[in-house]
C-alpha cells in the first residue's frame, strides 16, 4: 500500500475514533500491518500539529502588527447608508483599498472613484484595470476581497459585507483582510450581529473597535396581504424565487399576461444582470416587474417597490458540505427584502410580502426575529502549510494532505476551518495530471460550479495541456468552445453559454497567475464581451425560449436542479454531497465522456437521473466501473438496458 493511501486510512480511523464510531483498539491492528509506512509520520507529528496549528491568526500578518490600526464598524441594515458614509472617507483619504463580496461591488466603487476624479484601479480574481494609461498602480483600489494584498500600506481600508466572515466556504477572505491589511484605518461595513465577534478578534490585535449604527433611510412595510395571484402584480415588483425553474415559470407567466419582465439570478455574466437592471430601472422602459433570485440582495441598485417572496425556502449547504432545503434565515430575508425603497430612488417607502397566503405568516416571524450573533471567523490553509505538510508526507495526495491538515488543526472558539469540499473535489479530479504542488494548489483555487460538467472538462484539459508546458492559446480555446457561438434557440442553449462563459473566466483566472502559458487574455476578454451580448439576447427573449425547449419532444422540464422547490416543500432535509476518492476518480474520466450531463448525480439513488446517462454506456468500461464502485447494481443496469 502507497504511502498516500495509508495516510487516508489512517485519517479515516482516527475520525472514526473522534465521532465515536470506532474504537482506539482499531489502531493496534492497522499499525502492525502498515508500521514501515506509518512510524516516519509518527516521527514527524509534532512538526506538523505545529504546522497545522492555527489558534493565533494575528500573528501571520506581521505588518498589520507593527501599527496601529483604528477600527470603525459602520453598523445598520440594509439601505441604512453605512457603507456610503465608509466611501466618502475612502474618497477622501490619499490612498485606499475597497474590499467587497462580488465583482459588480468592486466594479460599482471603481467606477465611482474614478468618476468622482478619484484614479483607482479594479482587481478582481479575472481582470486588472489601471486608472493610469501607463498601467501605474494608482493610490486608490476596488477589489473583490480574496483579491485584497496584505502587504500594501493604505491610509483607510473599507471592509464591505463582514457578516460574510461566518460563510462556511469564503469566510477565511473576510478573515485575512479583517487581521491582515495594514491600514491607518479599516472601515468594517455590515449586520450588527457581527460587532461583539469584530470586537473580540480586535482585542486579541490590542485594537479597539468605535461603533457607528445607522438606521435605515426608508421605511419598511410588511403587508398583511399576499399577492396569491400575478394578475396583482403593479410596475416596481420583484418576485424572488430561490429556483431557476421556478425564475422561468414565473416569467413566462408574467408575460403571458401581456407584461415584460427583467429577470436576473446568479450564473448570468455581470454585463447581462446590469443590464436587465438597467431595464428595469428605465422609467421610460415598458418593462416594470423584476423577476430574480437571491442575487440581487448585493451589487445590484434597484428601484424596487415591493419584494415579493415566491417561496420562503432555499437550498444551502452547512458547515459540513452537506446540502440542505430550509427556510431561510432572519439575515437572508432581511437582506432581500431591503432592496425595497431604496433611499434616493423614485419609491420612497418598501413593502414586503409573499406569493402565497400561508407563507405570509411565516415570513413575519423570521423578519421580526433578532439576526443570531457571528460567533466564528473563517479560515483557511495556506499554500505555504500544505507546502510544508508535503515536505513531511511527500506521498500524500494534495487532497489527503488537506484532510490530514484538517484533522490535525487546532482552532480556538473564535475560528473555524472553512468547508473544503470543492477544493478536494478539485484535487481528486485533476490527481492523475503530473503537476507540481504549487500549480495543483492553484488549480484547485480556481473559482468553478463543480455542478457544470463543460466548465470541469474545460478545467481537466486546462490541466492537461499546463502539465505537457504546452500554451493554452486563443485559437485552441475557440475550438474548445466552438467559438463564435449563436444566439440560444432554447433554454439549454442559454444554460451552455453561461457555462462558455464560465469558461472564460476561468482562462482569465489563470491567465494571471500563469500569464506564460495562458497569453490570450486580452482576446478572450474580447470574445467574452461578445458573448455577454449575446446572452442578453437570450435572456430578453427568455420566455422564447422557454416555450421552444418545453415544445421539444420528450422535454418535460426545464433545467435539471439539484432541489426542485416547490412551495410545499418546507421540511429542512439533508443531502450528502461528499466525494470519496473512488467516485472522484470515476467523475474525472466519466466528466470528459460525450453526452453526460449530470455526472454528480451518479451516486445518488434516483434511477431516473441516471437513464439516458447510463444507457448511452452500455456495459461500456464506465458501467463496469461505477458496478465495482457500488454506485450501480448488476439490476438497476438490466433495468436501463431494457428501457
Amino acid at each position: 500500500m502507497e504511502s498516500s493511501s495509508v495516510s487516508a486510512d489512517l485519517h479515516i480511523i482516527l475520525n472514526d475514533i473522534c465521532c465515536g464510531a470506532g474504537h482506539v483498539d482499531d489502531l493496534f491492528p492497522f499499525f502492525l500491518r502498515h508500521a514501515k509506512q506509518i512510524f516516519p509520520m509518527l516521527d514527524c507529528m509534532d512538526d506538523l500539529r505545529k504546522i497545522s496549528d492555527l489558534r493565533l491568526p494575528p500573528n501571520w500578518y506581521p505588518d498589520a502588527r507593527a501599527i496601529q490600526r483604528k477600527i470603525i464598524f459602520h453598523a445598520g441594515p440594509t439601505n441604512s447608508g453605512k457603507t456610503y458614509h465608509a466611501i466618502q472617507r475612502f474618497l477622501s483619504a490619499k490612498s485606499g483599498v475597497y474590499c467587497g463580496p462580488l465583482k459588480l461591488l468592486a466594479h460599482e466603487i471603481f467606477q465611482k472613484s474614478n468618476d468622482a476624479n478619484v484614479p483607482c484601479d479594479l482587481v478582481t480574481g479575472e481582470e486588472r484595470v489601471f486608472a493610469n494609461e501607463d498601467a501605474r498602480q494608482a493610490p486608490h483600489v476596488a477589489c473583490t476581497i480574496e483579491m485584497c494584498s496584505t502587504n500594501t500600506p493604505y491610509e483607510v481600508a473599507v471592509i464591505d459585507e463582514i457578516q460574510m466572515i461566518r460563510d462556511p466556504a469564503r469566510g477565511w477572505a473576510w478573515t485575512r483582510a479583517l487581521l491582515g491589511l495594514c491600514a491607518e484605518e479599516i472601515h468594517v461595513c455590515g449586520e450588527p450581529a457581527a460587532i461583539d465577534l469584530v470586537t473580540e478578534l480586535m482585542y486579541t490585535t490590542g485594537e479597539e473597535v468605535e461603533v457607528r449604527n445607522y438606521k435605515r433611510l426608508t421605511p419598511l412595510t410588511v403587508l398583511d396581504y399576499a399577492l396569491e395571484s400575478l394578475d396583482n402584480l403593479r410596475p416596481g415588483d420583484c418576485i424572488v424565487c430561490f429556483s431557476k425553474n421556478d425564475i422561468y415559470s414565473v416569467s413566462r407567466q408574467i408575460e403571458a399576461r401581456g407584461l415584460e419582465c427583467a429577470v436576473i439570478y446568479g450564473s448570468l455574466p455581470p454585463g447581462t444582470k446590469l443590464e436587465q437592471a438597467k431595464k428595469f430601472n428605465d422609467p421610460d422602459d415598458p418593462c416594470k416587474i423584476l423577476v430574480a433570485t437571491d442575487a440581487i440582495g448585493m451589487g445590484l441598485n434597484l428601484c424596487i417597490r415591493r419584494i415579493i417572496f415566491n417561496s420562503i425556502v432555499k437550498p444551502t449547504v452547512n458547515e459540513k458540505g452537506e446540502k440542505e432545503i430550509d427556510t431561510i434565515t432572519t439575515s437572508q430575508a432581511l437582506q432581500i427584502a431591503g432592496r425595497a425603497g431604496r433611499f434616493g430612488s423614485s419609491f420612497k417607502q418598501g413593502e414586503v410580502t409573499t406569493m402565497h397566503r400561508e407563507d405570509l405568516v411565516q415570513l413575519k416571524e423570521i423578519l421580526s426575529d433578532a439576526v443570531p450573533p457571528v460567533k466564528a471567523a473563517g479560515l483557511h490553509p495556506t499554500p505555504e502549510q500544505i507546502e510544508m505538510f508535503a515536505y513531511h508526507l511527500p506521498d500524500a495526495t494534495l487532497s489527503n494532505l488537506i484532510d490530514i491538515f484538517v484533522s490535525l488543526s487546532q482552532v480556538d472558539g473564535m475560528y473555524f476551518v472553512c468547508n473544503i469540499d470543492d477544493f478536494k473535489f478539485l484535487a481528486d479530479m485533476i490527481q492523475h495530471i503530473p503537476l507540481n504542488l504549487r500549480s495543483r494548489y492553484v488549480f484547485c483555487t480556481a473559482p468553478l460550479n463543480r455542478k457544470e460538467p463543460f466548465v470541469c472538462t474545460t478545467l481537466l484539459k486546462f490541466a492537461r495541456q499546463f502539465s505537457r508546458n504546452e500554451p493554452l492559446t486563443f485559437d485552441w480555446l475557440c475550438r474548445h468552445t466552438k467559438w463564435p457561438l449563436a444566439a440560444p434557440k432554447n433554454i439549454k442553449e442559454l444554460v451552455h453559454l453561461e457555462a462558455v462563459h464560465d469558461v472564460f473566466d476561468l482562462y482569465l483566472w489563470l491567465s494571471y497567475r500563469f500569464m506564460d502559458m495562458f497569453p490570450d487574455a486580452v482576446l478572450v476578454r474580447d470574445i467574452q464581451k461578445k458573448l455577454d451580448d449575446i446572452i442578453q439576447i437570450g435572456v430578453c427573449n427568455i420566455t422564447k425560449l422557454i416555450r421552444a425547449s418545453q415544445s421539444a419532444p420528450g422535454t418535460t422540464e426545464v433545467v435539471s436542479e439539484d432541489f426542485p422547490l416547490s412551495r410545499t416543500q418546507k421540511d429542512a432535509r439533508v443531502v450528502s454531497d461528499h466525494h470519496g476518492a473512488a467516485s472522484t476518480e470515476a467523475l474525472s474520466i466519466a466528466v470528459e465522456a460525450a453526452g453526460l450531463k449530470r455526472v454528480k448525480n451518479l451516486r445518488s439513488s434516483r434511477l431516473g437521473s441516471r437513464q439516458e446517462d447510463l444507457k448511452s454506456y452500455g456495459r461500456g468500461s464506465l458501467a463496469n466501473r461505477l458496478l465495482r464502485e457500488g454506485l450501480l447494481t448488476q439490476e438497476m443496469l438490466r433495468q436501463l438496458e431494457s428501457l
